[in-house]
């Protein structure tokens, strides 16, 4: 008998469920740092790349990276928010996303390591359900 997932996820219980909701959280962040993000997103976030050219022709405003990386973050956010069903956790998403990518765009992470950071924010946010903290 095949089981059917679906969103939000219960709270993780034990090990398989645990795991389950990290792959979930760890898909959707692929899904949101790489096809959903884009060369726009992924060049107009960071704030010491030139601005970004808009669909018109015309150059972004000075700080246009804030509004991209807003809404690079509010993607991960939704991702977060759609699998665990806690906005709680979505919140920290946006802000921890923030500070992490901030970190890479200024230089003071590698992206391996920025991505590890993001997946052991997942982690983290499994066992914070998981021990029944939220």
């Amino acid at each position: 008998m095949s089981e059917t997932l679906t969103l939000p996820l219960s709270v993780p219980t034990g090990v398989a469920s645990a795991l389950v909701m990290l792959f979930a959280l760890a898909i959707g962040h692929a899904f949101a740092d790489f096809p959903l993000q884009g060369d726009f997103l992924s060049r107009g976030k960071n704030r010491n790349n030139p601005p970004v050219q808009l669909a018109d022709g015309k150059r972004g405003p000075e700080n246009l990276w804030a509004y991209l990386m807003s809404a690079h973050c509010l993607i991960h956010a939704g991702f977060v928010w759609v699998i665990t069903g806690s906005v709680v956790l979505a919140l920290a998403e946006f802000f921890l996303h923030l500070i992490i990518d901030v970190a890479k765009c200024e230089n003071k992470t590698s992206f391996a390591t920025d991505q590890w950071l993001h997946i052991l924010t997942k982690a983290a946010y499994v066992a914070v359900l998981w021990v029944g903290w939220l």
